[in-house]
């Protein structure tokens, strides 16, 4: 054990765990209705939703994943930062537009935007079917984050002891998840994202100074990691994997019930607005974040005789928590390891948080019990964000961890085929329900194949197409399937008179409102 690193993890995590109950105190409303407990009253000004969507999107897979692919595969692991270039513009343009029409509705998802555009039961039950499907490897992520800091306090590795940090850690955060709802990560966002900060300005000073700078780090680093490989002939190779997996990422992201629940917490809609303009500051420590896989290879941590078990256990995962035990005193270590696993909880709290609404919304109350009352809708999401968690620990068990990465690649295969339905409805009716219906089961169906050939163990497919081969993220391949059969479906329907579907909104719900 390395008793002092635990000693102050412990005091930061009790200091986040006090937080997160007495969040139910905060801002004191009536939790049993599902929009107080599941999106904090829709009251979170400018300051409070940047620091949740900070939390929200800035996750393990920041802390853990992104570095652990540079150490592993070296610079494929950047395209996490044109994925947030990507990705900001789009939701600045797409999510106040979202906001306006949810809160002129009382919608709490995705999914109730979805049944009241196209006036389908059917439809918003497949996107909230998705979207828990989805979000569960993404809580898994965060899952293997804490699963790696834990060992890295010294517990021991595998076993009943080394299982029950996790456990313990596991049934806090679903205690103050189920207590205080979305105001408990919003809180402790605030904590998360200073001890954020103040690990990644020490670590980018502190590693590079100790080796003598950038230029030592770089030169240390094997030439086949520096940049993506030269495609071979009739080849796009790691070229066009890099490009797809950015942009697929970056459509995928405001597909994800976290993201959506987030928004929708905001008061207005310039609350979003002035935060999509301040977020990429975030993807600054993105950057100096995946830089630490490059300080880890350059500080040869893989090869230190202490490390051996841990990175037989956890392979690459552990590439930061090394550097840092390798670079810092114990204390620091304590605080830096207790940034990654706060970072790790907060978005895990309100991934589960999402999903509960999702089920609640557009399969409780839709099809088992109509008559609900906002209490029982109430109870029976804080329910829901238990199990999803629970189905989230199947995913670590059952999938392989190579790179930590591939649970939220493998979630954005399937989130991103409601995209159509949720991207495409913010601006066009023309899409008929049953066609968005047909390519959602034509690009779930592609995107599943494409990962069962890869044995869930990556998202890039290779296709081979007139002499070509394009390896490129599956997810938007199954998007593109997704998109034409929704495309040649549509007339096809209409040509047969199927039902449109009523559509609840109105062109007004989706302008600004003047005060805006």
């Amino acid at each position: 054990m390395r008793w002092s690193a635990f000693a102050v993890f412990i005091v930061l995590f009790a200091l986040v765990t006090g937080l997160g109950f007495v969040a139910a105190r905060w801002r004191r409303a009536d939790l049993s209705q599902l929009h107080e407990w599941g999106l904090g009253g829709r009251r979170f000004g400018t300051v409070v939703t940047w620091f949740l969507l900070g939390g929200d999107l800035y996750t393990a897979y920041t802390f853990i994943a992104v570095p652990a692919l540079v150490f592993g595969a070296g610079a494929m692991g950047f395209f996490a930062l044109p994925y947030t270039v990507i990705a900001y513009p789009l939701v600045f343009l797409v999510l106040p537009r979202l906001w306006r029409v949810a809160h002129r509705h009382n919608y709490v998802t995705g999914a109730d935007f979805v049944r009241g555009r196209y006036g389908s039961p059917t439809l918003a039950l497949l996107v909230a079917l998705t979207g828990i499907l989805a979000t569960m490897p993404y809580i898994a992520l965060q899952l293997v984050g804490m699963e790696v800091v834990i060992a890295a306090l010294g517990f021991p590795m595998g076993g009943m002891l080394g299982d029950l940090p996790l456990i313990v850690a596991f049934v806090i955060l679903a205690a103050y998840t189920y207590t205080s709802g979305l105001r408990a990560p919003a809180l402790i966002a605030v904590v998360k994202d200073a001890l954020v900060y103040l690990t990644v300005l020490t670590v980018v000073i502190v590693v590079p100074w100790k080796l003598g700078g950038f230029a030592p780090i770089f030169a240390a680093v094997p030439a086949g990691k520096l940049l993506l490989a030269t495609p071979p002939a009739h080849s796009l190779g790691q070229y066009s994997a890099f490009a797809s997996l950015a942009l697929g990422s970056a459509l995928a992201l405001f597909c994800y019930p976290h993201v959506l629940t987030g928004v929708l917490a905001a008061s207005n809609a310039r609350t979003l607005t002035r935060n999509m303009a301040l977020l990429p500051a975030f993807s600054l420590a993105l950057g100096l974040l995946a830089l630490l896989g490059y300080m880890a290879l350059a500080s040869g941590v893989d090869k230190l005789p202490e490390f051996a078990p841990y990175f037989a256990r956890f392979k690459a995962s552990f590439a930061v928590p090394a550097l840092i035990l390798h670079s810092f005193p114990q204390w620091f270590a304590g605080v830096a390891l207790a940034a990654i696993a706060i970072g790790a909880l907060v978005p895990a709290a309100i991934m589960s948080i999402a999903a509960a609404n999702l089920w609640t919304r557009s399969i409780y109350r839709e099809y088992l019990n109509p008559r609900c009352t906002p209490a029982q809708e109430s109870g029976q999401a804080r329910l829901a964000s238990l199990v999803v968690k629970f189905g989230a620990l199947l995913f670590v068990l059952l999938l392989p961890t190579s790179y930590a990465i591939n649970f939220q690649l493998l979630g954005g295969v399937w989130i991103i085929q409601i995209l159509p339905a949720l991207l495409f409805g913010l601006y066009t009716r023309w899409f008929h329900r049953g066609a968005l219906i047909t390519g959602w089961a034509a690009g779930m169906l592609t995107g599943t194949l494409m990962a069962l050939d890869l044995r869930f163990a990556g998202s890039v497919f290779t296709l081979h197409a007139l002499g070509w081969t394009v390896p490129g993220y599956a997810a938007l391949y199954a998007l593109l399937v997704n998109i034409a059969v929704g495309a040649l479906a549509t007339p096809l329907l209409r040509a047969l008179g199927a039902g449109e579907g009523s559509d609840a909104t109105r062109a007004e719900d989706y302008r600004p409102a003047t005060a805006e």
